[in-house]
């Protein structure tokens, strides 16, 4: 008798295993041997010989798993009525259930979608056509192959309340923070504005690879944001000139996450909330004037990049200097950027690389550090 193995028959052919498992069981007359085998349960072989006797090689099939009785199952003349709401009104499952609810017909979103889906209502959505390849950054394996940027509104209610607002407002203080974080370090770079546009933009990144460059660090730099115009809008033609004139000869380029999806910038987007807890909330009300801004944003930036442990993926309570320090012999002053005001410097700073975009502008660099309290 030959040694089977019921369940790898089981995925190829369900019913010849079956009745293969029956003719064993009819040679050998024993439940027991039949089950060993088949390397099942005494319990399977039962459960088929039951079916057999009951059905014949009928039985053998699958049965319908679908309960016998649904108490829940919404009315077909309610099912009817959702049906024709949406026909009529074209909403959505929130909408129709809000509709629905004042003609005293209570349904949740979920089972107006199910209602939707059942009839054939349901559009499948199209896929948006993939324009840049997101990065994820737990992918990356070399420092500063990826920096996700994002663009901070410090002027944020919910997140400051209303007295530090008003208290930046008042005071004339620079309203956004332009943010870039090492997709594998978490090592951070910040800027100020007052304005949040184009030359600020690609001013700051700029400015990165320039600080880097000055360190000796001389690999490709790809700065992944969202659709903002002021890193280029959704224009794919005009993102690529911009990455190519200003960019390019830096050895930068700029990269797109898809629309509505943040969490391919998560890390970036999470320390804003650093920012908030951390910095603004504790420290804007003692703030008078820039100068002021720039100073503590140093002190900030090199606690943020020295100081402060970080427990996020793959860093288990090192600090971004601490990691980046375990991919090679990095220079303390690559974790230390200083903040700069962006107006003040984007306009030149942008002519300079049209101009020349060749080693001189190091020397650029120097001097507009050297005016924003060098490092």
């Amino acid at each position: 008798m030959a040694d089977l193995a019921y369940r790898q028959l089981y995925t190829m052919n369900p019913a010849e295993a079956r009745k293969q498992l029956i003719e064993t069981y009819k040679q050998t007359g024993s439940i027991s041997r039949t089950a060993r085998l088949f390397h099942t349960s005494r319990r399977v072989v039962r459960k088929w010989l039951r079916r057999y006797h009951q059905l014949g090689e009928e039985g053998l099939r699958d049965l319908s798993r679908r309960p016998k009785t649904c108490p829940n199952k919404t009315q077909p003349e309610v099912e009817a009525a959702v049906v024709r709401t949406r026909a009529l009104t074209g909403y959505g499952p929130r909408r129709l259930a809000a509709y629905l609810k004042g003609l005293g017909v209570n349904l949740s979103p979920h089972t107006i979608r199910h209602i939707l889906r059942r009839n054939g209502l349901v559009q499948k959505r199209r896929r948006r056509a993939t324009i840049y390849p997101a990065i994820w950054a737990w992918e990356q394996s070399n420092p500063f192959n990826l920096m996700q940027v994002d663009v901070k509104d410090i002027r944020d209610k919910r997140a400051l309340g209303t007295a530090l607002c008003d208290h930046l407002a008042k005071r004339g203080l620079p309203r956004y923070q332009w943010t870039a974080v090492d997709g594998l370090t978490r090592l951070r770079f910040i800027a100020f504005s007052h304005r949040i546009n184009r030359s600020n933009g690609l001013a700051f990144l700029a400015l990165i690879l320039l600080h880097l460059r000055a360190l000796g660090i001389d690999q490709k730099v790809t700065f992944q944001t969202d659709w903002g115009q002021e890193f280029g809008g959704d224009n794919p033609e005009q993102v690529a000139q911009l990455s190519a004139k200003f960019l390019a000869p830096l050895g930068g380029e700029l990269s797109r996450y898809p629309k509505g999806r943040k969490e391919y910038n998560g890390r970036v987007e999470r320390s804003h909330r650093a920012d908030d807890e951390e910095f603004y909330r504790p420290y804007l009300g003692r703030i008078r004037t820039v100068a002021e801004l720039l100073e503590l944003g140093a002190c900030w930036v090199y606690f943020y990049n020295f100081v402060r442990p970080h427990f996020g993926y793959g860093l288990e309570g090192k600090t971004p200097m601490a990691k980046l320090r375990e991919y090679g012999a990095y220079p303390d002053r690559v974790g230390f950027l200083t903040p700069v005001l962006l107006d003040r410097v984007s306009t030149s700073l942008l002519l300079a690389i049209a101009r020349d975009p060749g080693n001189n502008l190091l020397a650029h660099y120097m001097a507009i550090t050297t005016r924003n309290g060098g490092w």
